[in-house]
C-alpha cells in the first residue's frame, strides 16, 4: 500500500494505492496522522486506486471520521470503486462518511 498526502484547495486529501489489509494498516495509519491533527480542513480519502480494504483499514478510517467531525471537518471519500462500495454497504459505513 503506497499513500500520498497532498493539501488541495483547502483540504487535506490522502491517496490510496494497492491494498489496506491488516498487514498495511500500521504503516498507512502513521502516514495518516496528518489528518488526525487537522483543524479547519475537510479530508478526502482518494480511494480511486485502492484494490482492497479490511476491516483495520475500515477502522483507521472511522478514526480520522471520529477526529475530525468535533473540530468542524467534513470527511468525504472518492473513487470506490464497486467491491469497495459494496464492503462500504455492508458495513454500514456508506452511511457515516460523505462521498464525492
Amino acid at each position: 500500500m503506497n499513500t500520498t498526502f497532498k493539501e488541495e484547495n483547502n483540504d487535506f486529501v490522502m491517496y490510496f494505492d494497492g491494498r489496506l489489509d491488516t498487514a498495511a494498516a500500521p504503516a498507512v495509519e502513521k502516514e495518516m496522522q496528518p489528518l488526525n491533527d487537522c483543524t479547519g480542513h475537510d479530508i478526502i480519502l482518494d480511494c480511486t486506486k485502492m484494490e482492497y480494504i479490511s476491516s483495520s483499514g475500515l477502522r483507521i478510517f472511522l478514526s480520522i471520521l471520529k477526529n475530525a467531525k468535533p473540530k468542524g471537518s467534513h470527511v468525504f471519500i472518492r473513487g470506490l470503486n464497486n467491491e469497495l462500495q459494496q464492503v462500504f454497504a455492508m458495513t454500514g459505513f456508506n452511511n457515516l462518511f460523505e462521498f464525492k
